[in-house]
């Protein structure tokens, strides 16, 4: 049931706003099964028990790996570092290892954090893949040592043992935030954390007392992240929730105040089925509204989305470009007039999330900035708010206000912090020989995209059904330029897979990568949302492009690919994958498929062989309709026939049961 998996990895708090609808109640067997439901506080003292009983290194490592993971889920980085290294030891293999490295970096021991990321690049036989993370440990190093740091950061009196988060200004002096601390001793216990279900609550900056906010938009469900407009008589505030048979989404809501009361929350319409949508922020004029959500539509992970007020109505939302937006993770947006700030985890950053700006030039973002530290630590901080109201006692201060972040030294998992930014000294006086360089030798501004023509490391070698390690260069690739400049040029990339070129303003560029015995695929860049950042003179962006190794008659599982329960209609949030497939397809015109679906191993027999046949039909119609010919493709449901976890059945787990529901396909000629 956890489909929400990859969007939720990060902000150990934050995430159980996106938890899937387990059944929380169900007794629990053991610590992998309460892993499993997400009942990571009650799996910690039953994994320990569980540890010191194991009889081989094997079984250790993998509690130890499971321990690690409770402990990285409930906030508590440190033992979560040692028990991914004891994973590791007792014979987990590499993904402890990748998690003992991340976990490192969050916890800001750069220098062994590189030498990890180090040890893993051998590992999988690519030092290319972690080359990134190296590279932000080593800048989280160098802004550590800076002489000035603009901020001073202070925790906030009103923090409780709790997770407090998301502020935002409200009337009268007060904050509202988000918090999983008690709403009555009756609250039910979230065993993701150990704590309650989060609520929204306000806080009086004077007298600092916290009481829940309005019971009208606090529920038994997980509400937070509220936003308000410039008179505070409208609300949009985050409510994750399903049906019985529904895995929970989190939704955007909104409210109206009628001087009285607030109204029955509505959802926005343009909330779509299937998709976790998070922080909302809006323009001071109303008509403008930046959100984060992880649509499959968008470049990856979760991105931020624009909409626009059109009469009483928003418009349908428009991703941002790549200025902002990674393959990562970006959320938690903040319009201050004309910038943006936002939490990333796949920018350069010093740990989990890191906060960034940009702002508009001439109407397009500029490449986002790292707030550096102390607002950022290896931690996850996010939530970052400009306060316009507190007047500033000092012409010292160029700005006030509050962020979010789960450092080490806060009062629970995550703590409100309140900052000043002082107003950076004069730079130094140029000398004569400077001045007269300046002046003579004005630098020109430059783009220039570095490329890298990748595949794929497979856990078992020539089997694209096994776990994927990494990327490592591809070797002789040729990569296919076209761009609406009119340029065109064929690049042979390098023994590191690397190709640089120089990029224009407002243009899009096409890339086409192939190579024998390889599918051929293409990935694109765009020039025209990205503006120029005065302050630098070069700004380099990145493209990469995966080759997929032609198997024949070897199944290839195509990813996020669900159906919802006794249906083989094709979800919106499958459409994504079906449409890379397309893509594929089109590009390598004479590669014939077969197309299948299965199912795990529980029901009828015969049930399921039809089901999966009308699924795996289903696929290939919609690849029809995209384009596909019919006779490229053949549609094939297994039902239970073809199993790929070893269990019997009434023992499998979760987990393994998932890895038998998939859809996949193989080339066959």
């Amino acid at each position: 049931m956890d489909k929400m998996g990859k969007y939720i990895i990060g902000l150990a708090v934050f995430m159980h706003l996106f938890a899937a609808a387990c059944t929380y109640t169900q007794k629990v067997r053991d610590g992998k099964f309460a892993v499993e439901r997400k009942q990571y506080a009650v799996a910690i003292p039953m994994l320990k028990k569980e540890y010191s009983k194991a009889k081989t290194r094997l079984e250790r490592g993998k509690i130890a790996f499971l321990l690690a993971e409770s402990f990285k889920a409930t906030g508590q980085q440190v033992d979560a570092i040692d028990w991914y290294r004891v994973a590791y030891d007792n014979q987990y293999g590499i993904e402890a290892l990748k998690a003992n490295a991340l976990a490192l970096k969050q916890a800001e021991r750069y220098s062994e954090a590189i030498e990890a990321f180090r040890l893993l690049g051998l590992e999988i036989g690519s030092p290319y893949e972690y080359r990134k993370e190296i590279e932000a440990c080593e800048k989280a190093i160098q802004w550590r040592q800076l002489a000035f740091k603009p901020y001073e950061i202070e925790i906030v009196s009103f923090n409780s043992r709790a997770a407090d988060y998301a502020p935002q200004l409200y009337k009268d002096n007060q904050l509202v935030f988000t918090s999983d601390r008690k709403l009555s001793d009756k609250d039910p216990t979230y065993n993701w954390t150990g704590r309650s279900f989060s609520n929204l609550f306000v806080v009086n900056l004077e007298s600092r007392q916290v009481t829940p906010f309005e019971p009208e938009l606090n529920t038994t469900n997980n509400e937070g992240l509220a936003v308000f407009n410039a008179n505070y008589s409208e609300v949009y505030f985050t409510r994750c929730f399903g049906g019985k048979l529904e895995d929970s989404y989190c939704k955007l809501m909104m409210s109206k105040w009628d001087g009285n009361s607030w109204s029955e929350p509505s959802m926005l319409p343009f909330v779509k089925e299937n998709i976790n949508y998070g922080q909302v922020t809006i323009s001071k004029d109303g008509k403008t509204m930046y959100f984060d959500c992880n649509d499959p539509e968008g470049w990856g992970g979760s991105d931020i989305w624009m909409s626009q007020k059109v009469g009483n109505e928003w418009s349908t939302p428009r991703l941002l470009g790549r200025s902002i937006n990674t393959n990562g993770n970006e959320r938690f947006p903040f319009l201050d007039a004309d910038t943006l700030y936002f939490a990333s985890d796949t920018h350069i950053g010093m740990g989990g999330f890191d906060i960034f700006r940009s702002y508009k030039v001439n109407d397009n973002w500029i490449p986002a900035e790292n707030l550096q530290t102390p607002i950022n630590s290896g931690a996850d901080d996010f939530g970052y708010i400009v306060d316009h109201k507190t007047a500033r006692n000092s012409q010292e201060i160029e700005q006030l206000g509050y962020f979010t972040s789960s450092r080490e030294g806060g009062d629970g998992k995550d703590d409100i912090y309140r900052f000043i930014k002082k107003v950076p000294p004069p730079p130094p006086p140029l000398s004569p020989e400077d001045s007269l360089k300046k002046v003579e030798k004005p630098l020109a501004y430059k783009m220039i995209l570095d490329g890298y023509v990748l595949e794929k490391i497979y856990e078992v070698p020539n089997n694209p059904s096994s776990r994927v390690l990494g990327r490592k260069p591809l070797v002789g690739a040729k990569v296919r330029l076209a761009a609406t400049t009119g340029e065109r040029k064929d690049i042979e990339v390098g023994e590191d897979g690397y190709f640089s070129i120089d990029l224009t303003e407002n243009a899009d560029y096409r890339f086409l990568a192939s190579k024998s015995d390889y599918l051929t695929s293409s990935e694109n860049f765009s020039t025209k949302d990205i503006a120029r950042n005065p302050n630098v003179q070069e700004q380099r962006f990145e493209v990469e492009i995966v080759l997929e190794k032609i198997f024949i008659n070897q199944e290839i599982v195509l990813e996020n690919i669900y159906y919802d329960f006794d249906k083989w209609d094709i979800r919106d949030d499958a459409k994504p994958t079906l449409d890379k497939l397309a893509s594929d397809l089109r590009l390598n015109p004479n590669i014939i498929i077969e197309l299948s679906s299965h199912t795990d191993c529980r029901g009828n027999d015969r049930y399921n062989q039809q089901l999966s046949q009308r699924r795996a039909q289903s696929a290939v119609e919609y690849l029809i309709s995209k384009g596909i010919s019919p006779e490229r493709m053949i549609a094939m449901g297994y039902g239970e026939a073809v199993l790929r976890a070893n269990c019997v059945c009434a023992r499998c787990t979760e987990e393994e049961h998932q890895l038998n529901r998939r859809t996949a396909f193989k080339i066959v000629n």
